[in-house]
């Protein structure tokens, strides 16, 4: 059997091992999160600005098909005779 004095520095090794180990894992974890969370952000962000980019994309060509048809419609009320 081992003397007191040795269980005892055992525990205190154990404990402190713990308590280490735990703030580290903490540590990582917290700078894992924070880095992902940054990635996401700017990944949301060029998404985002995508996404303007077609919507305003899609208004000019509907503003275009618009513009075409009134255009055709103007030319086809000077081909048809007044009655």
């Amino acid at each position: 059997m081992a003397p007191p004095g040795s269980r005892r520095w055992a525990c205190v090794r154990v404990m402190t091992g713990t308590i280490l180990g735990g703030a580290l894992g903490f540590y990582v974890m917290h700078r894992l999160e924070t880095s992902h969370k940054a990635k996401m952000e700017e990944r949301l962000r060029k998404y985002e600005a995508h996404m303007s980019m077609v919507a305003k994309g899609k208004e000019e060509a509907q503003q275009r098909l618009q513009d075409e048809a009134a255009l055709q419609h103007k030319d086809q009320a000077r081909l048809l005779p007044d009655s």
